[in-house]
């Protein structure tokens, strides 16, 4: 069994929880007109960055029937930063609800030569650098704004036999288009143990060595590229870590950030960090810059 987690919010709180609830650990998020009458008008939310414009949205939440859906609630209001909203739980039949969710998605062109092809389909370009995805339970399709802005920036700066941190790994996307890139060794955390099974799956399917680990543990690794994909209130708190973990004159990027949280999550890093200008795509900003 599952439990849907359904709750009310103001249209411009929809991004900035559906992404914290993702994180959080919550399976899929779906939204809808929470004023609409028909079923017609009802949208899937599936990262694609685009705004909802709806005064009122309704959001249903597909949580593990034994991962404390309340808790999760609170821990993402926390990370999106907006108090907890009025919610109801609702038991929700086992189906196979993953395989019903691949038909939202396609093969996402990053750049000239990047694509992310899920496993269902056949990549566009064979002869490409084609990222072959399962996101499982994981969060990482690719279609988030975020997730491109941080593959981008991965194109740009790996030049062949670096040592990649991937920190909040989700599906394993990020280590795994490094590698593909060139570095030497690439290695993921997450919190969420499927994250880390799918991140395992999904390399095996690239045929490439990544290293995928539960967050469970002090991490020793120090890497020449860091890169981190979350949200910008767990940035902020683990600005000491992830700045520690790159070494000096190493390169990192942050991403999950919105335009006006920017100079406070600048402020965490710049005892160690010196910035370069933001890359920003679809109402979101990547950060990026060298190790002291």
């Amino acid at each position: 069994m599952f439990t849907a987690l359904v709750l009310e919010v103001k249209g411009e709180e929809v991004d900035s929880l559906s992404d914290a609830l993702l994180d959080a650990g919550a399976l899929s998020v779906s939204c809808e007109n929470a004023r609409a009458k028909t079923a017609a008008q009802v949208p899937h939310f599936d990262g694609s960055g685009e705004s909802v414009s709806w005064p009122r949205v309704k959001l249903t939440a597909l949580c593990k029937a034994q991962a404390e859906p309340e808790q999760l609630l609170l821990h993402a209001c926390n990370l999106a930063g907006i108090a907890v909203p009025v919610h109801e739980l609702r038991s929700v039949p086992d189906e196979d609800w993953v395989a019903r969710s691949r038909e939202q998605f396609g093969p996402i062109r990053v750049s000239a030569t990047l694509w992310i092809v899920p496993t269902w389909r056949s990549p566009p370009e064979p002869d490409a650098i084609n990222l072959v995805l399962d996101p499982g339970l994981a969060f990482g399709t690719g279609s988030h704004p975020t997730t491109r802005l941080c593959l981008q920036w991965l194109e740009r700066s790996i030049a062949g036999g670096e040592t990649v941190l991937d920190y909040g790994c989700g599906s394993g996307i990020l280590a795994i288009a490094a590698l593909k890139l060139g570095a030497r060794r690439a290695l993921g955390v997450d919190i969420d143990p499927d994250a880390v099974a799918t991140a395992r799956a999904n390399a095996r399917r690239n045929g490439v060595a990544g290293e995928f680990l539960e967050d469970c543990a002090p991490l020793t690794f120090t890497a020449d590229v860091v890169i981190a994909n979350i949200l910008a209130n767990p940035l902020k708190l683990l600005a000491p870590i992830l700045a520690s973990r790159c070494r000096h004159g190493g390169q990192i990027a942050l991403s999950g950030i919105l335009p006006d949280e920017v100079k406070e999550v600048e402020s965490c890093y710049s005892p160690w960090i010196a910035f370069v200008a933001p890359a920003e795509a679809e109402g979101w900003v990547c950060l990026s810059g060298v190790k002291l």
